[in-house]
């Protein structure tokens, strides 16, 4: 018998509110100040947290700096790895 597992990954709007309460922790007042602290269009940042778009390696490294977190909780709160 094959047991169904749950998934365990962030949900996309898990992933907004990870978001917003990591930026409210840092004092980044908005996504327009985290866009300019990574370089990052705000739209880019915007569908990455909505899980509509995948962030590719390069962004990764700038946006877990500017979130101060590591590469694998960055990728977690995306819902692109297991928690």
């Amino acid at each position: 018998m094959k047991v169904l597992k749950r998934s365990t990954r962030y949900t996309p709007q898990e992933s907004i509110d990870w978001l917003y309460v990591r930026m409210s922790k840092l004092e980044i007042d908005t996504l327009d100040r985290l866009a300019d602290l990574t370089g990052l269009d705000k739209g880019t940042l915007s569908r990455y947290f909505r899980q509509e778009r995948r962030p590719s390696i390069d962004v990764v490294g700038p946006l877990s700096t500017a979130l101060q977190v590591s590469p694998e909780t960055l990728l977690r709160a995306l819902g692109a790895l297991d928690r």
